[in-house]
């Protein structure tokens, strides 16, 4: 009997149909094999996930393989995104064991948990001798595959984040250096194929450049953001960014599209154009938003999952074109002009001579181009279209109220700050039960799910940045909250954060990973909304909680500066010290200064603005309107100026 038709989990519905008896994550899938005395097979994946598909295909919607996973194990479907505790504690096994990880992640585990034999995609025929093989060594030498998984779990259970020290500027300036070693000078980004957005470090980068002025931070990120919005990795119609590209070129990606990845660089590009003007970055932080908004919202208010790899099996079927399909939607001439502005070939770029859009210059018609563009959206939308992956996750709706709240600022767009304060509400109103956190919610019904530290910490971020762009006490009260449970629960006693909260669910391990992966890590959230907390309020508990969190991450951040680029954002605006800027009164005057303190680029600013002495805003208190006009007061930590009603000078103050 199959378990999983009522999830909450997209990706576990899409296998409720399986001739494989799956039984999602419980403890009474673990009784049933001690009661059948059985090994536990563990799959875990994501909805978007492309090789998922297509073992689930291959091996878990075929009757025979089904029916050998049914006989000699008790089959347990994971969704990654929905438990990442689970993910985590068994990827390092993976890691451990295999020297590399992935996912699908296929794990054989006693059914105590603990894993005796792990890999990741396995095509059917293999996967069938694996799972025949599997049963003949638990039922010939279960003392060698038990004393192996024993072994595993003690080695993992023995590591732990030893000993930190502050993350200074020397250590940022090297961090910085690491990542300037490892730059791609010539196609742009960090490393060779397939290259990923490097959305946190390019964030760390453009706050380096603020404190330092380094030329050398600032080019990495500005050539990056251009390679990569050029590229076909950027939907050139319909805005958004793949989760990566499979060659150094940024030319073809791999077509599902994350929620996080896009909430991270829509910041990312936000935070290059205030700091530039680069009309591109501009132009790319607003068709991201847009993006969000048209594609991933759910009725709910939140923000959905992903949108698939696939479509109807194929990847890239809704997003590739062949030069006949561009002059068969545009006519000869604009079709034309079109294929040439694309780089649109008769070889192809990608599969089956079709190509990945591309903008590799500016049109020399933008005028032209926006019509054009606009056709071809119409057109693409007639297609197959991806599935969509419609759970909410809350740290990743964290993510995408705190760029859709600073965008709506920066840009004055009242839409994408309303967006995010529905999906905030949303958080509040479901995901936010008996005062914790809940991972996911589908349809406005939550999951069961514990949220983990990444989930406080980001939530606890957007809300910070609506308090800021709102001015409303409401938000930062709900970020303070989700504050203190990060630091009575998820606290490690010695300055750092365990992923998971003392009460939750007991694993082979409490998983403790700073590094970042395709988000910030747990650590690196919590300490960027502890240190915005403190600024905000000037709490010097959760100032001093922050720096401890650096400093249990500053080794890794020494060691391997790619994988902890939210750390040294963080450790950037934890040097710089806290910026504060409150903006008094209403009106004209007051929207002028307001627009003035949001363009500050120092990585420890804070901005609210609003009537003085507004209730639970602590930054507006005893700061009274200047001769009964609008005024800006700026702080740096302790130190005051005084207060202005200009914007000009205000600006000298902030620069």
């Amino acid at each position: 009997m199959n378990r999983l038709g009522d999830a909450t989990s997209p990706y576990l519905v899409q296998h409720a149909d399986n001739p494989v008896d799956w039984w999602p994550w419980s403890t009474e899938a673990f009784a049933e094999a001690k009661r059948r005395d059985v090994p536990v097979l563990l799959s875990v994946g994501y909805a978007a996930c492309h090789w998922c598909h297509v073992m689930a295909h291959e091996s878990f919607e075929d009757d025979e393989t089904a029916a050998l996973i049914n006989q000699y194990t008790v089959p347990i479907k994971v969704d990654r995104e929905e438990r990442p505790d689970v993910d985590a504690v068994y990827m390092e096994a993976t890691q451990a064991m295999t020297g590399q990880g992935g996912w699908p992640m296929t794990v054989f585990a006693t059914p105590d948990g603990a894993p005796f034999f792990c890999g990741t995609y396995f095509p059917k025929a293999h996967f069938q001798r694996l799972v025949v093989a599997v049963a003949q060594a638990w039922a010939n030498q279960r003392g060698e595959a038990i004393a192996q998984g024993r072994n595993v779990v003690e080695a993992l259970t023995g590591g732990s984040l030893g000993p930190g020290h502050p993350l200074d500027a020397a250590k940022l300036d090297s961090a910085a250096q690491t990542f300037q070693r490892d730059y791609d000078p010539v196609d742009k980004g960090f490393g060779g194929a397939p290259k990923f957005p490097p959305s946190m470090g390019l964030e760390f980068l453009l706050r380096h450049h603020a404190r330092t002025r380094s030329d050398d931070s600032l080019r990495m990120v500005s050539e990056t953001c251009s390679a990569m919005a050029r590229g076909g990795m950027y939907d050139q119609l319909g805005g958004g960014f793949a989760r990566y590209a499979v060659d150094a070129t940024w030319t073809v990606p791999h077509f599902e599209k994350m929620l996080y990845d896009n909430a991270l660089l829509l910041r990312v590009y936000l935070h290059l154009w205030r700091t530039t003007g680069d009309p591109l970055a501009r132009r790319v932080a607003g068709e991201t938003a847009e993006f969000l908004r048209r594609d991933l919202r759910t009725p709910e208010g939140g923000f959905a999952s992903a949108l698939d790899a696939d479509t109807e099996g194929v990847e890239g079927l809704t997003y590739a074109w062949t030069p006949e399909q561009l002059i068969q939607t545009l006519g000869e001439s604009d079709g034309v002009w079109a294929r040439e502005l694309l780089g649109v070939t008769d070889e192809g770029t990608f599969e089956h001579g079709t190509s990945v859009l591309q903008l590799r210059q500016d049109p020399d018609d933008p005028a032209r181009w926006a019509k054009l563009r606009e056709r071809l959206l119409t057109a693409r939308d007639e297609r197959p279209q991806p599935a969509r992956d419609d759970k909410v996750v809350a740290a990743w709706n964290g993510l995408a109220i705190a760029a859709l709240a600073e965008y709506g600022e920066l840009c004055a767009d009242r839409s994408a700050v309303d967006a995010a304060v529905e999906a905030a509400e949303l958080l509040l109103r479901v995901h936010l039960v008996d005062g914790r956190l809940r991972r996911t919610s589908r349809d406005g019904r939550v999951g069961e799910h514990a949220g983990v530290l990444e989930d406080y910490g980001d939530v606890a971020e957007g809300f910070l940045a609506l308090h800021q762009v709102t001015g409303e006490a409401r938000w930062l009260a709900s970020a303070g909250e989700l504050l203190e449970t990060a630091l009575t629960r998820f606290a490690d006693g010695s300055g750092g954060f365990y992923d998971t909260a003392d009460d939750a669910e007991t694993l082979i391990r409490r998983p403790q990973d700073p590094t970042d992966n395709a988000t910030p890590s747990g650590s690196s959230a919590v300490a960027g909304a502890l240190l915005t907390y403190a600024a905000l309020t000037a709490s010097v508990r959760h100032r001093e909680a922050a720096e401890g969190a650096l400093a249990k991450m500053a080794p890794v951040a020494e060691r391997f500066a790619r994988f902890a680029g939210w750390a040294c954002a963080v450790g950037e605006a934890a040097v710089a010290g806290p910026l504060q800027v409150a903006v008094v009164g209403s009106g004209a005057e007051a929207d002028a200064l307001r627009a003035v303190a949001w363009r500050a680029t120092s990585p420890g600013t804070v901005v609210v603005a609003g009537p003085p002495d507004a209730e639970g805003v602590p930054l507006l208190a005893d700061r009274p309107l200047v001769g009964g006009e609008p005024a800006a007061y700026v702080c740096r930590g302790f130190v005051c100026d005084l207060p202005t009603t200009e914007p000009g000078p205000l600006a000298e103050q902030l620069r």
